[in-house]
């Protein structure tokens, strides 16, 4: 980072500790894969904090779940579309699908039947039936987004069950967690760690907040982690890695499953990630609070940066405005420079370039370009139409990535002398010219042609 740069990091870190009056706040920006920046303000047990002090992340775990069940999926061991208690006997809500576990959009209540969960031992809801109440489900399922607390305790002890019954946390631990290097990633606290304080809303005294294994509702936001852990895994969020999870499922994570709520204040909810939009920039992450801690992750995929904010206290720091305000300063200080453009590596195959260029759908004008390893993208060139990038497929077709094409099979028909005739996109016919006379256009083509 430029010494302004960092200079303007610093002081946003540090407004932000001192008008959230934090007993301590850690922050840091990640870019292209690794950590750029790094900062800390006042102290930990009399030091400064460094960025292996562990500090609790509260719902930030719950990225760490939906990462375990996004591996199941792709292992096919379940599917998203699968009701819960098709894995998972003795939950009082088997109907809700997995999907809508991930999205908070179950109807389920947000917190769990008892006492504030937050601050007591989990020793009093040993089993899942024991999570909710005389009423799981508060709103109709599958309509909105409702956030549930309960809905990712019963995801934890999903992954549970469908991996034999080792514990959750003993699979993020062998799956996700020594994979990335994130050893510093824990359950329960481990020297060094702050402690968790509340602050008196009308004057500076502090509190201490007590720090209680929840039991089954761990999976909703126990888990401890640092700084340099946690820019690992931002790392991981943005650019995905193939021992963990693809960036194609890291992507569908992202993808908006849900409206928001009214007073949420955001584009809506993913699977398992929170979505905003900030002065146009879509982004994703989570906050994360429990008693004595909060915590906030936010990354931007077009500039793949992402920041990140730890603090030692039950309320008070904008944690979440901080960390997207740490990516943004990152961003438009020092803009990212484009990859150098290459030719495409590997034998050039002339009939899959006899395909790019100028088609039409009926009068309106497209272009279809090649991209690495024989991806096409098809782009309207009229400014208005739908635009799609395409994966080919091993049967000769392409099948659409994003956009309004997405899922769909693109094929080249051909004439009987092997000629092209034109493009099939989910039955819309491409063809050469507009509206060709010669295509089978469906509806056919007025054979007076154009006409003045």
């Amino acid at each position: 980072m430029l010494p302004q740069t960092r200079r303007a990091l610093l002081r946003r870190l540090a407004g932000g500790q001192a008008e959230g009056r934090a007993p301590s706040m850690m922050g840091a920006v990640v870019r292209d894969g690794r950590a750029v920046w790094t900062g800390a303000r006042s102290s930990v047990e009399g030091e400064v904090p460094h960025p292996d002090v562990q500090y609790r992340i509260g719902s930030l775990t719950k990225t760490f779940v939906a990462v375990l069940v996004m591996r199941l999926r792709d292992e096919g061991l379940l599917r998203l579309a699968d009701p819960v208690g098709k894995h998972l006997e003795g939950t009082p809500v088997p109907d809700a699908t997995v999907a809508q576990l991930l999205a908070h959009s179950a109807g389920l209540a947000a917190e769990t039947g008892g006492p504030w969960w937050e601050r007591t031992p989990g020793t009093l809801r040993p089993e899942p039936a024991d999570l909710f109440g005389e009423r799981p489900q508060r709103l109709p399922v599958g309509r909105w987004h409702h956030y549930s607390n309960p809905g990712y305790a019963l995801l934890g002890a999903l992954v549970e069950r469908v991996r034999g019954g080792v514990p959750w946390n003993e699979v993020l631990r062998r799956e996700v967690l020594e994979p990335l290097g994130m050893g510093r990633t824990t359950l329960e606290p481990e020297t060094p760690h702050a402690g968790g304080w509340a602050v008196h809303p009308w004057a500076d005294v502090m509190l201490p907040e007590p720090a209680q294994d929840t039991g089954l509702m761990a999976p909703a936001g126990q888990l401890w982690s640092t700084l340099e852990d946690l820019c690992r895994w931002a790392a991981f969020l943005l650019r995905g890695d193939e021992r963990v999870l693809s960036a194609s499922s890291l992507a569908e994570m992202r993808r908006p499953a849900v409206p928001p709520e009214e007073s949420a204040g955001q584009s809506g909810y993913g699977l398992g990630l929170q979505l905003l939009r900030r002065e146009g920039r879509p982004l994703f992450g989570h906050s994360g609070s429990m008693p004595g801690f909060l915590a906030s992750l936010w990354a931007d995929a077009e500039e793949d940066v992402a920041g990140i904010v730890l603090a030692n206290c039950t309320s008070g720091p904008a944690v979440s405005a901080i960390a997207i305000d740490l990516a943004g300063i990152v961003s438009e200080h020092e803009p990212r420079i484009p990859e150098p453009w290459r030719p495409q590596p590997g034998p050039l195959d002339p009939e899959l370039l006899a395909l790019t260029g100028p088609w039409y759908w009926g009068a309106n004008p497209h272009v279809l370009r090649l991209r690495a390893e024989r991806a096409l993208e098809l782009t309207p060139l009229s400014g208005q139409g739908r635009s799609s990038r395409f994966r080919a497929e091993e049967d000769g077709t392409w099948t659409g990535l994003n956009g309004y094409y997405e899922g769909e099979t693109m094929r080249v028909v051909r004439e009987r002398d092997g000629s092209v005739s034109h493009l099939d996109l989910g039955t819309f016919v491409f063809t050469r010219g507009p509206y060709e006379p010669t295509a089978p256009v469906p509806g056919g083509v007025d054979p007076g042609g154009w006409r003045p």
